[in-house]
């Protein structure tokens, strides 16, 4: 989370290419929710919002909190989120998901988080959602692990090798803070369930198709979208290693501007190469998925 705290972090390129979770995804949620048919949908909290893809389509609540520890994040939210229609409107804070001292004990029905799950101190977040969260309440984690090519399965081994790779020079695997990424790469297996005597109905959904087959009870990838090159190219700028890797490698961020191509050129260069290897048009539009992994449970 450190590197997204910084200044130098771009949260608004974040904010528009980041990969934004269906629907379908949501209703699941809510479903599972309501699965008494008696659900309360008075407040609900959005940890790790980000620039709150997530908190602005909670809008089944009437009360909806975004809290980020970054600073930049928040100041993007209140510049673009905001806009966005809700009819109570929306509430962002900079805090910690692990102190939720400004909420009353059994005064929030659900508790969200999207692509910030790896972040958090569950010693510290399970007593703290305990508390919060009213009886029956949910909270509904989620993360999505390194992108595939839907069309190019052969692509898999060079995507794992730039993203994962053990070089520093070469590849970002050195340069992602760790356990976090790790703990994403996984699915949320290393995430420790919560305690029985506090919470029920722990579920753990695996979206991630036939990528991993270790998975057995794995249902299709709903996370998908079509991206121009431009468009790859400006995700993978958003990577948080991408920004370590730079930090520690500025003459590469530099052949960006003099036409030899970054680390981020160079790979779409080579994604492209292996795409006309098979005989396709490496030009056209591509479809991108993302295995993406779903924790639930409820407070007793």
């Amino acid at each position: 989370m450190a590197t997204f705290a910084k200044a130098t972090f771009n949260t608004a390129t974040y904010a528009v290419i980041r990969p934004t979770y269906p629907e379908q995804l949501y209703q699941f949620i809510f479903q599972y929710h309501d699965k008494t048919g008696r659900a309360r949908w008075d407040k609900a909290i959005d940890l790790g919002c980000g620039t709150g893809q997530v908190t602005t389509e909670l809008t089944r609540f009437k009360h909806v909190y975004g809290i980020d520890p970054s600073q930049g994040m928040i100041d993007t939210c209140e510049r673009v989120a905001t806009k966005k229609w809700h009819p109570m409107g929306l509430t962002f804070m900079k805090g910690s998901a692990e102190d939720l001292s400004q909420f009353k004990d059994q005064s929030v029905d659900m508790v969200v988080a999207g692509q910030a799950v790896h972040w958090f101190d569950y010693a510290r977040l399970w007593p703290e959602l305990a508390r919060v969260l009213r009886p029956n309440g949910t909270f509904a984690f989620w993360g999505y692990s390194e992108f595939r090519f839907a069309k190019y399965p052969s692509l898999t081994p060079m995507i794992r090798e730039y993203a994962q790779g053990k070089d520093p020079k070469t590849s970002l695997g050195p340069h992602w803070q760790q356990p976090g990424r790790q703990i994403l790469d996984n699915h949320l297996f290393d995430i420790p369930q919560p305690p029985e005597s506090k919470f029920k109905d722990w579920q753990h959904i695996k979206f991630t198709g036939s990528y991993y087959p270790k998975i057995a009870d794995a249902r299709p990838v709903i996370l998908k979208r079509t991206l121009t090159w431009e468009g790859l190219e400006s995700y993978l700028r958003t990577f948080s290693s991408l920004h370590t890797f730079h930090e520690q490698n500025p003459e590469d961020e530099a052949k960006k501007d003099i036409g030899e191509g970054d680390i981020v050129q160079r790979f779409v260069t080579s994604l492209k190469g292996g795409i006309k290897a098979v005989g396709c048009n490496p030009d056209e539009d591509i479809d991108i998925e993302w295995p993406l992994a779903l924790i639930m449970a409820r407070r007793k």
